[in-house]
């Protein structure tokens, strides 16, 4: 069955588009835990969750395109980062966390950018790994589960958004390193090689 080509990038620019909805839903009630917060989470964990449709999609039917490649990423970064700022405002992530992960978010989308014209930095494991640790951590926190199940719940979301965190740290180092070498690389034969095809994160 035929689908449009463009409707993978359709579904992220959508995704791109709940981020400021689902950040006014976070922050409308002033860190209450009553209904908006919770329709705040839930609108997060669907957005975030259809990054795998838009590239099942894109991979199932090869309507790969440069453009998905760009906006996939930035859409993942827009939630995450609506979600790491507003948490941080409610008080509930300390602001150095949610600095550095903006940090090296920002920074690396930047350079995807920056180098889109020459070559399309396609996503590396750790990118990915990366974002599925920030996806659970944040749908935890976001989901205010300690007036379900108690107090015990905070010591859960600690932990999960310290390996968030250390693989945010961790995948920047890597995307660094990996740019260094291929730019060493290309130099060496002459010619800059593109970036092997795929929609992700990095």
């Amino acid at each position: 069955m035929a689908i449009p080509r463009q409707l993978p990038n359709a579904i992220t620019i959508v995704r791109i588009l709940c981020a400021p909805i689902f950040l006014w839903m976070l922050l409308a009630d002033g860190g209450g835990d009553g209904p908006l917060r919770w329709w705040a989470a839930v609108l997060f964990i669907v957005a975030i969750a259809t990054d795998g449709i838009d590239g099942y999609l894109a991979r199932r039917y090869e309507i790969v395109t440069d453009l998905g490649k760009l906006l996939d990423p930035i859409a993942d970064k827009a939630l995450t980062g609506c979600a790491f700022v507003g948490l941080s405002i409610l008080g509930e992530l300390p602001w150095w966390v949610t600095v550095l992960v903006l940090m090296r978010e920002v920074g690396i989308t930047v350079h995807r950018l920056v180098v889109a014209s020459n070559h399309v930095v396609a996503a590396a494991w750790m990118g990915k790994l990366k974002t599925v640790a920030q996806a659970i951590a944040l749908s935890l926190a976001l989901l205010p589960l300690w007036t379900l199940v108690g107090e015990w719940i905070h010591v859960v979301n600690t932990i999960t958004m310290w390996i968030a965190v250390i693989l945010t740290v961790a995948s920047g180092i890597d995307y660094i390193i990996t740019e260094i070498r291929g730019s060493r690389a290309a130099r060496g034969t002459g010619a800059r090689t593109a970036a092997p095809r795929g929609r992700g994160d990095a």
